[in-house]
């Protein structure tokens, strides 16, 4: 491990940050003076256009980090990309994450291996690849769950699981780690953005989900990222904690 540059910005790497979450996350770091390492995997066109939005901000203030989650082979080397520009890594926000439906009594293995692999295997790994470097900063690990790992959702049964698993992790890791001195924590949104593609919902679904969440109104993607922004540098006594950030919805049946 090299030794810790301590004559620049801090370094957060947020994984999925193209589109979506990902993306609002990125910029709320950047905004909080952050350098951002950008992860994508096939979202090329918008994590380049990211990139170069925030660093017409602030100049060599962020990069992409192109990679498979599914390869965990690979996570030595992306952390190394991630390291090489700054020299650190204070901030890791495993966000990356697949949604799809898995109808009970057709859920095929390989549905199963990608959504554990993708959305719990691959933030522990990534996040013992991290460990040498957060050691040095003192730094965190911040976790994207969802409320559904604690509430089951009709016919997303794995990808349920996986959240789950994913609230188990942020525990572990938590209780792994303090003696390093590494936060880890996580959030669970509710609804943010509305489903797209195969799992797009109807209006008449979307209305259903509305009159279960306490504040009338799905969140919008910044109220997830300063949330992100308050445990990286406004917690340094919260770990193992998961936050829902979901409008009330878990108050409701």
């Amino acid at each position: 491990m090299q030794k810790i540059r301590t004559d620049v910005a801090q370094v957060a790497l947020v994984t999925g940050a193209a589109r979506r979450i990902g993306a609002e996350i990125a910029r709320t770091l950047h905004a909080a003076g952050m350098n951002v390492v950008l992860h994508y995997h096939t979202s090329s066109v918008e994590a380049e256009a990211l990139c170069t939005s925030l660093n017409e901000v602030r100049a060599h203030s962020a990069i992409t980090v192109a990679a498979d989650l599914i390869q965990i082979a690979d996570f030595d080397t992306l952390m190394q990309r991630a390291l090489k520009p700054w020299g650190r890594l204070d901030v890791l926000v495993n966000n990356a994450s697949r949604f799809y439906r898995t109808r009970l009594g057709a859920v095929t293995e390989a549905a199963w291996d990608d959504l554990l692999t993708s959305n719990l295997k691959a933030p522990f790994f990534l996040a013992q690849a991290a460990i040498p470097a957060l050691t040095e900063t003192k730094g965190c690990i911040i976790n994207i769950a969802d409320i559904h790992g604690d509430r089951p959702m009709r016919d997303y049964s794995a990808y349920c699981i996986s959240k789950a698993g994913l609230i188990m992790l942020t525990k572990s890791l938590a209780k792994e780690l303090g003696k390093k001195k590494i936060r880890v924590n996580a959030i669970s949104p509710g609804e943010v953005i509305w489903p797209e593609g195969e799992n797009a919902m109807t209006d008449e679904d979307k209305e259903n989900v509305l009159g279960r969440i306490v504040l009338g109104r799905i969140a919008d993607p910044i109220e997830i990222a300063r949330t992100v922004l308050f445990f990286a540098q406004n917690a340094n006594y919260i770990t193992g904690q998961i936050l829902a950030v979901d409008g009330g919805r878990s108050l409701k049946v």
